[in-house]
């Protein structure tokens, strides 16, 4: 009998369960790895061969080579082993949550230094609030300003 999971209805939000844990074991593995300085000098100089190297789904590749943290998370990664990614690049955690978020880093730690977002319409799917699917990424680190397509 599957277990229920009323969680998954909650906007923006991907929980780390025993499901999640299964299908990034490769991809979480790989993060580790990057702990090892050979590695990083490695995976920094042929991102895709080392990445090759692991047992991981092409969704998770893709969303390793193109830093889409938000893909790596549904694709079973774990925010603390992408951490090492974002390390790897010279990037703080704050940078990173901020990409995963549409925000530059200004725009993230102000937000969070206001108390975060308001639960209100951000507590399930349909609701109107600002984690809701059709209003990410909500700040101007992924918007065009140059009016180019």
């Amino acid at each position: 009998m599957a277990l229920e999971k009323p969680y998954l209805d909650v906007p923006g939000t991907v929980i780390f369960d025993a499901e999640q844990s299964r299908k990034g074991y490769g991809l979480n593995q790989f993060c580790m790895s990057l702990m090892k300085a050979e590695n990083r000098t490695r995976f920094k100089a042929d991102e895709r061969a080392y990445l090759d190297e692991w047992p991981m789904s092409e969704e998770q590749k893709q969303g390793v080579l193109t830093r889409d943290l938000n893909r790596c998370m549904a694709a079973g990664g774990n925010i603390y082993f992408l951490a090492k990614i974002g390390a790897t690049d010279g990037k703080s955690f704050q940078q990173m949550a901020g990409s995963m978020t549409g925000m530059t880093e200004a725009e993230y730690r102000d937000m969070m230094l206001a108390g975060g977002r308001s639960v209100e319409g951000n507590r399930y799917i349909g609701e109107d609030g600002d984690a809701q699917a059709h209003r990410q990424p909500q700040g101007q680190a992924g918007k065009n300003t140059t009016g180019a397509a």
